[in-house]
C-alpha cells in the first residue's frame, strides 16, 4: 500500500515536472499570449489538456509551478561553485559568475520568466524574498568578518539582484556572460570592498 502510494506521488511529480519544463519551453519561444494549454500539451505530447488542469487548476498554479522550477534547476546548477567559494568576497564573485554562467547554460529560463514578469502575473514572490535574504546573510557575514565595509545590506541585496537580472536579458541574447560577469564583479567588489583602494 505504501510503495503504490509512493510511486503514485512520484509519478505525479514527474508529470508536474514535465508539464513544467514544456511551459518553459513555450513561454520562451512563442511568448506568454501564445502559451496555451493546447500549446503547452502539443509541446510536452500529451493527450489533453485536461492532463495539465488535473494539476494546475489555474495558469497561474502553473506558472509558480515554472518559477519553482527555474529557482530549483538554478540553485543545483550553482550551489557547486557557492560551496567551493571561501570567504565573504570570494562568495560574492561566485554568487554573480554562478548566475550568469546559469543564464547562458539556460536562455530559455529567463525568458521564460520574463513573460511572466513582463505580463504582471502575481508569482515568484517567495522565491525573490528567499534570494534578498540569502545575499543579505552574505554581505551581513561579510561585514561581520571585515570583508566588507558597513552599508544596507538589504538595499545592496536589492541592486545586486536587480543587476543581475538586467544583465541576464544581455546573456540570454548573446553577450559574452563571462565579460558581463566581469563587469559585475568588480562593480559589487569596489562597492562592497572595506577597503576600497
Amino acid at each position: 500500500m505504501q510503495i503504490a502510494r509512493t510511486r503514485r506521488a512520484a509519478a505525479t511529480e514527474a508529470r508536474k515536472a514535465q508539464i513544467a519544463s514544456a511551459t518553459i519551453a513555450v513561454l520562451a519561444e512563442r511568448g506568454y499570449a501564445e502559451t496555451t494549454f493546447e500549446a503547452i500539451c502539443e509541446h510536452a505530447g500529451l493527450s489533453s489538456k485536461r492532463l495539465i488542469s488535473y494539476h494546475f487548476s489555474t495558469k497561474e498554479q502553473l506558472f509558480e509551478a515554472v518559477v519553482r522550477q527555474v529557482t530549483t534547476d538554478a540553485a543545483a546548477f550553482m550551489r557547486p561553485r557557492l560551496d567551493a567559494a571561501t570567504g565573504a568576497r570570494a562568495r560574492l564573485e561566485a554568487y554573480i559568475r554562478a548566475n550568469l554562467a546559469f543564464v547562458a547554460a539556460h536562455p530559455e529560463h529567463v525568458r521564460a520568466i520574463q513573460q511572466i514578469a513582463y505580463n504582471h502575473v502575481p508569482v515568484g514572490g517567495q522565491e525573490n524574498d528567499a534570494a534578498i535574504g540569502r545575499l543579505t546573510a552574505l554581505f551581513a557575514d561579510g561585514q561581520r568578518t571585515g570583508a566588507f565595509r558597513r552599508f544596507d545590506a538589504e538595499l545592496m541585496s536589492t541592486a545586486l539582484r536587480s543587476a543581475i537580472d538586467v544583465t541576464a536579458d544581455r546573456v540570454a541574447n548573446g553577450h559574452d556572460p563571462d565579460h558581463c560577469a566581469d563587469e559585475l564583479v568588480h562593480l559589487f567588489d569596489r562597492a562592497t570592498r572595506a577597503d576600497p583602494s
